[in-house]
């Protein structure tokens, strides 16, 4: 599903340049719950901006679905940044003056999808992550773990076939970020694909596979997976 090849992201700050990802190579197959860990500056943002066509390399290749990125135009991209790709953020990104429903609605609302249909999957979505009983509440009237089941909502209520989540617990007591690891195990079960960024091991280590970086360098490392 997902091929970077020799992939390099360099930023110029004054008269240095500053490679984010060097050379950097990586396969995930359909299916599969991967890790990338690394701490803050490695190049673990860059390289998930890169996987959800949100920046494109300054050099090597990356394909996605056997076709090379290269080779899409930008509202093909757009489409797949709406509806193949399920985002989940650190800060939620959820729009304060809007309900738990609206904000799950709002992509589907972008992707035209009839009123009624939109109803019923925003529903199932937020039962989904056992929140069909705060449809109508705002983000303020809800805590960080439901603030992060609705971003996992939204993300679901698309239908996508590649959920890439960044630092979706780093907001979150341990607690909560068990209850929202254990979703994803869940999503991970009924066969999607998963590629979670963190800077925390042990959330990376519930992964099927993980992937170090440091320094746009990257190596596969056994992932102590729970399962």
């Amino acid at each position: 599903m997902i091929e970077l090849k020799d992939v390099s992201k360099i930023y110029h700050m004054g008269d240095e340049e500053v490679r984010a990802l060097d050379h950097a190579s990586l396969e995930i197959d359909e299916g599969e719950f991967v890790s990338i860990v690394g701490p803050s500056g490695s190049g673990k943002s860059t390289m998930m901006n890169i996987i959800g066509c949100l920046d494109t390399a300054d050099e090597g290749e990356y394909v996605l679905d056997g076709m090379a990125i290269d080779d899409y135009t930008e509202n093909q991209l757009a489409k797949i940044r709406n509806r193949k790709i399920g985002f989940i953020f650190q800060n939620f990104n959820l729009l304060p003056k809007l309900t738990a429903a609206e904000n799950v609605e709002l992509p589907l609302i972008y992707q035209k999808v009839p009123s009624a249909e939109r109803k019923e999957r925003v529903r199932e979505a937020l039962e989904k992550v056992q929140l069909g009983h705060r449809m109508d509440h705002r983000p303020t009237e809800l805590s960080g773990g439901q603030q992060q089941r609705v971003a996992i909502a939204r993300a679901l209520v698309t239908r996508p076939s590649l959920f890439l989540a960044d630092e979706p617990t780093g907001n979150l007591d341990t607690g909560t970020s068990g209850d929202i690891m254990k979703l994803f195990h869940e999503l991970h079960e009924e066969g999607n694909t998963i590629v979670l960024i963190t800077h925390n091991d042990e959330i990376a280590d519930e992964a099927e596979r993980k992937i170090s970086i440091r320094d746009g360098q990257v190596r596969e490392v056994e992932a102590a997976c729970r399962l």
